[in-house]
């Protein structure tokens, strides 16, 4: 084997993982003694030169055994010495010396000859399900392991051993430990014991786990690793001189286990990796509030890692510690899960942090340059990079379809379009299977929109093309938004700062913040039982302006600015973000203020939802520093109603198309920072809004109760899908004056993914958990419709873009518009006209909206002076007719405008 006998004879600590599966029957197994003949069940080892350890068990077939395990078990090295093996039953050796384990294992070490007695606590209820206020009731088991020590080198043929179980149920079993080398002195003082153990993978159901009996990869001729205190910052893992420092905060903890995950010799496949863990000392590994240590000699790549966290098990005062769960780093870059989007039977699958020191920096370009559009020339395109190209229709090839790459391939679709941002749903790593954890009447379907996050640092791995990985999906995000760029089109990420996918304490699912630091990351009702505040509609809520939560956020916020390039961000139910750790408003929330004020944000579009599941709304009074933007909820609701002929919505639609001055003419805020919208992925489609007067969410297994239900739709006069002519025509011209409104209005305009071809979802105002055709891009419907619908909604974009009076920087006066109304009072019309001048060229632009169910003969202004008058758009003409970018001369004092449609005139020379 090579090595020194001086190597082998600093042998510094040893453990083993124990875990037993009741109520599989036990076989007595005598505890063998130096005269014992070997036991079926214990493998020999083969003769090694100047090695002692003759005989050692791995891991006893349980299925056989048929005796309790508390009077008869015993598993043993058969060691060459003559010190009495222990026995189950009996007190420990005099000489053997108590060494306490953490999670309930207590060991005993004989100095001269290396016997290890066991004792395991027996919890007789779950750790990860114990009712609030109930303490767990603790049972010992005694278990004995014997074997020899001295000169003792644990060759790579001890890797591992799979249970013979053919129940497919964890088994008891015994995991060989890493064997520390070096000086045993100051290992001893740097770590409590450095273990390989049983890989644990987070089972799908919630609060119970699965386990994988692992070993430990060796190097034929020497111990890989050499360990040292490390350093508190950064958190995450780093590369650091002479190795990887890994650091994690937990204020509350009271033992951290560092868990790395090592691959397989020939293979990648995580399943063929080792776990070796470190137990980290509070003295020398601890700083504050951050547990850190260094590890030399780790590969730059490949290697998966992740915390075992112990602590008080106060659930009243909020704690949730489980040190037998492994748990994510909040602070990963990477992570690596599931390899394919949806596949149910991946849903136990453990996530990990990985790493990726090897490859190179990536190339953005000698040529590269960030588009940096004005926020007032932004027209933003909301969209799903997995539902873009996922349908078969996108005609690409099965391996990209849903991916970064596959949305590379439609820039041009985009270009065609006219849009210049696009605002992804969330890509941060998130669990589309959080609905298959347990049964219940939604475990049919998939997470699609990515609403459930489980890291912030971590693009989504599973839309890498063709399974590639963490490292690819980040590679080929950086690939996705170079060519956007390249196109002029910005990226705007949907941001999900205000919960995790940990959900509530009736169904909890401990993968990261909750087992770390469950009080500091999380809002908390202390009064009542230390419960989980549910400001999101999902379980839980982040702990935002907790200074370390807080500084969590910025950080990932500029992880992705600097890292990917992105351009802005729209913060999910960004109202929870200005609460504080009780729930309670704040006036001048400190994470909202510091992303307003950041060096490295100050290029970034920051855009709020401003409101939460708690009924906080705040459109029009987000705290915003003269920075942020809104999603303007108003606009949304006051455009559909004046469009579908609600009465006495006149003047306040002319409000809105104005640019919502009563909302946002604060301080130096603009008219840009109101995002206009008609249409969002949560709620009615376009074609939808006009297709249904109620919501069809059967699909969702809630029994209808989930969607909103003031959605102010109209189906024009039939229920859904219809032949009707006259009803397809008056949905067509109803869709056309949203758009054209949408357009035209001061503000920065965003449109939903599908709706430039009329994308239905059959009236599913939640559409969150279908990975079909409900949520996907249908190319083929788009191919259909390009000549008529989708060419009117390019064209109007394009006109947007061309007419910088349509997108001021400031807000309308008396001398930008010219209302053609003398009776704002009449709350039933339904007619409004106006006039947008153009002060440097006098290209005028004349608009009329008719809601109502009749014509109406409007009296057409005289153009300016040396113009003429061009009809630019009527919705009520069929295609190509219906919008015509050059114009068409109009004379006349007057012009007929259909019911439910709109108009729009250029002055031109």
């Amino acid at each position: 084997m090579g090595m020194a006998a001086t190597e082998r004879e600093t042998v510094s600590s040893v453990h083993f993982s124990i875990h037993h599966c009741p109520p599989w029957p036990l076989r007595s197994t005598a505890c063998p003694t130096p005269t014992t003949p070997a036991l079926p069940s214990v493998r020999a080892l083969p003769p090694m030169r100047d090695h002692r350890l003759l005989r050692l068990l791995l891991s006893p077939p349980l299925s056989s055994l048929r005796e309790p395990l508390a009077t008869r078990a015993s598993w043993s090295a058969r060691p060459i010495t003559r010190h009495p093996c222990p026995r189950p039953g009996s007190p420990p050796h005099p000489s053997l010396r108590p060494v306490p384990i953490l999670d309930g294992f207590h060991w005993y070490k004989s100095r001269p000859a290396g016997f290890l007695l066991l004792r395991r606590r027996r919890d007789s209820s779950s750790r990860h399900r114990a009712p609030p206020g109930s303490p767990l009731r603790r049972e010992y088991e005694p278990v004995s392991v014997c074997f020899s020590l001295a000169s003792a080198f644990f060759p790579r043929f001890l890797r591992r051993r799979h249970s013979d179980s053919a129940h497919g149920d964890p088994e008891f079993s015994v995991g060989v430990a890493t064997i520390g080398f070096g000086d045993a002195s100051g290992l001893r003082a740097r770590f409590d014991s450095v273990r390989s153990t049983t890989a644990r993978a987070q089972s799908g159901n919630a609060g119970r786990s699965m386990t994988e009996e692992r070993g430990c990869t060796m190097s034929d001729t020497e111990m890989p690793f050499k360990y040292s205190s490390g350093k508190a910052f950064p958190l995450g893992v780093s590369q650091v001189e002479g190795g990887l420092n890994f650091a994690l905060f937990s204020q509350h903890a009271s033992s951290v286990i560092l868990c790395l995950k090592l691959p397989g010799r020939g293979t990648e496949d995580e399943k063929g990796a080792d776990v070796v863990e470190f137990v980290l000392d509070q003295q020398k590994n601890k700083t504050g509030d951050i547990w850190h240590v260094i590890v030399e000699g780790l590969p730059a790549s490949g290697v998966l890692y992740g915390y075992r966290v112990g602590g008080p098990q106060g659930w009243d005062q909020g704690h949730r510690f489980d040190s037998s769960t492994v748990l994510l780093d909040p602070y990963a870059k990477l992570v690596s899960g599931r390899k394919y989007f949806g596949v149910a039977e991946e849903k136990s699958s453990q996530h990990f942090g990985t790493y990726d020191f090897d490859s190179s920096p990536f190339d953005w370009g000698d040529d590269y340059r960030l588009p940096n559009l004005p926020e007032a020339d932004l027209v933003i395109y909301e969209m799903n990079v997995r539902a873009f190209t996922a349908d078969e229709s996108s005609g690409l090839d099965s391996t990209s379809r849903g991916s970064y790459l596959g949305l590379i391939d439609k820039i041009p679709h985009l270009l065609e379009l006219g849009v210049n941002a696009v605002e992804l749903l969330p890509v941060f790593e998130y669990d589309e299977l959080e609905f298959k954890r347990y049964p219940n009447p939604r475990d049919h379907m998939v997470n699609t929109w990515g609403y459930s996050t489980i890291n912030f640092f971590a693009p989504m791995s599973r839309y890498a093309s063709a399974g590639g990985g963490p490292v690819a999906a980040s590679k080929e995000l950086k690939q996705m938004v170079k060519e956007l760029h390249k196109a002029g089109i910005e990226v705007i990420l949907d941001v999900v700062y205000n919960h995790t996918n940990e959900a509530d304490d009736a169904h909890p699912y401990m993968t990261s913040f909750r087992g770390i630091d469950n009080k500091v990351y999380y809002m908390l009702d202390l009064n009542k039982n230390a419960e989980l505040l549910n400001f999101s509609g999902c379980g839980n809520t982040l702990n935002c302006n907790h200074p370390v939560v807080k500084e969590l956020i910025l950080d990932s916020l500029r992880h992705w600015v600097e890292e990917y390039h992105i351009d802005g961000f729209r913060f999910d139910l960004a109202s929870v973000l200005c609460r504080g750790p009780d729930g309670c408003p704040l006036d001048a929330p400190p994470l909202i203020k510091e992303i307003a004020k950041d060096a490295v944000l100050s290029r970034c579009k920051i855009i709020a939802e401003p409101w939460d599941c708690g009924g906080l709304y705040l459109v029009g009074r987000f705290p915003n520093w003269d920075r942020w933007a809104e999603w303007n909820g108003k606009y949304r609701d006051d455009l559909r109603r004046f469009i579908k002929g609600d009465p006495g919505m006149k003047g306040v639609f002319a409000t809105r198309v104005s640019g919502s001055a009563d909302l946002y003419q604060v301080n130096e805020r603009k008219p840009y920072h109101g995002v206009n919208f008609v249409i969002a992925h949560d709620g009615f489609t376009l074609c939808d809004l006009v297709s249904y007067n109620l919501k069809h969410n059967d699909a969702n297994g809630e029994g209808g109760c989930d969607g909103c239900n003031d959605n102010f739709s109209w189906n024009c006069g039939v229920e859904g899908e219809t032949n009707d002519l006259n009803v397809l025509s008056l949905r067509s011209r109803q869709m056309k004056n949203f758009h054209v409104a949408l357009m035209i209005s001061q503000g920065t305009p965003m449109m939903l993914m599908g709706d430039e071809y009329g994308h239905t979802r059959y009236g599913n105002n939640n559409s969150y958990g279908h990975d079909t055709c409900i949520n996907n891009f249908q190319w083929e419907q788009l191919e259909q419709r390009r000549d008529g619908h989708f060419r009117f909604f390019s064209e109007m974009i394009k006109f947007r873009h061309s007419n910088p009076i349509l997108r001021r920087d400031r807000f309308l006066n008396k001398n930008d518009v010219t209302w053609h109304e003398d009776c704002w009072e009449n709350q039933e019309s339904k007619f409004l006209a106006f006039t947008v001048h153009d002060h440097n060229s006098g290209g005028d632009i004349y608009l009329a909206f008719n809601a109502h169910d009749y014509f109406v003969d409007a009296v057409i202004p005289p153009p300016p002076h040396h113009k003429c008058w061009n009809r630019v758009v009527d919705t009520n003409l069929e295609s190509p007719n219906d919008i015509v970018p050059e114009g068409v001369p109009f004379t006349g004092p007057k012009y007929r405008i259909a019911p439910y449609s709109s108009i729009l005139l250029k002055a031109k020379p």
